[in-house]
């Protein structure tokens, strides 16, 4: 039986401590290699670099970094670094929760997706919390996880998104499976001016709201619970379609 070969990246870039715990954890499961942003890519979402060369640097045993954004690793990592297809992607872990929205704009969710994308079981691992990150815990989860999933394998198109409170393990009441919420936050546009006076604007912080309908990520982690959600590549809403297409005809021209 071959030894799994296993992708690690993140999108806080290759030098962050969420990823060198998760690199930790996967190498008790087989050989694990590094592949991550030189730089921290928060927010690139699923985004590709494309209008210039990336520069990719080796820095050190299974250890690469890449100018560019996580998806940029995933893709360069499997096509180019790898001497085969690895057998699992595992992106993070991100210090802040990637809930309900912010899976739109996460490029650790977006890792993920890139890895299911290319036909690798994947799945983006985030600790929900503020400060104090309790890496060594949710890369042990991560671990277990990994292992269950390089036994049984994944649903065809589908990563999961994996967000653990981040509170001492005796605090932590389980694990769910989730479906993704509503997430928003207010207040997230600043403005703000230079040294002539011209007004500019920062996008970033602003206060987060969110749903409270059953079954979701985020009630799971406000309840302190592990959440555990699927997400599927089909972003088609098949209600919708079904409606539409009784309800809606369009005729041409």
């Amino acid at each position: 039986m071959k030894t799994p070969l296993i992708l690690v990246t993140n999108d806080d870039g290759v030098q962050a401590p969420g990823l060198n715990s998760l690199f930790q954890a996967m190498q008790l499961l087989g050989r694990a290699v590094i592949i991550a942003p030189e730089q921290d890519s928060s927010a690139a979402g699923h985004s590709l670099t494309m209008r210039r060369p990336l520069l990719v640097r080796e820095m050190g045993p299974d250890k690469y970094a890449i100018d560019g954004t996580p998806t940029d690793c995933v893709t360069i990592g499997i096509g180019k670094i790898l001497e085969r297809r690895p057998d699992l992607v595992v992106s993070g872990i991100n210090p802040g929760p990637n809930l309900g929205d912010d899976i739109n704009y996460s490029g650790t969710v977006a890792a993920a997706k890139e890895g299911t994308m290319m036909g690798v079981p994947s799945f983006a691992v985030s600790l929900a919390g503020e400060g104090g990150w309790q890496f060594d815990l949710a890369a042990g989860f991560a671990g277990r996880l990994a292992a269950r999933i390089l036994g049984e394998g994944l649903p065809t198109d589908t990563l999961f998104n994996v967000n653990i409170p981040n509170l001492p393990g005796e605090k932590i009441k389980g694990t769910k499976f989730t479906r993704q919420g509503r997430r928003v936050y207010e207040g997230a546009i600043k403005e703000t001016f230079d040294p002539w006076g011209k007004k500019h604007y920062w996008i970033g912080g602003g206060t987060p709201c969110w749903d409270e309908r059953n079954d979701t990520d985020v009630l799971a982690i406000l309840a302190g619970y592990i959440s555990v959600t699927p997400i599927h590549l089909d972003l088609t809403n098949y209600e919708a379609l079904e409606f539409l297409k009784g309800k809606w005809p369009v005729d041409f021209p």
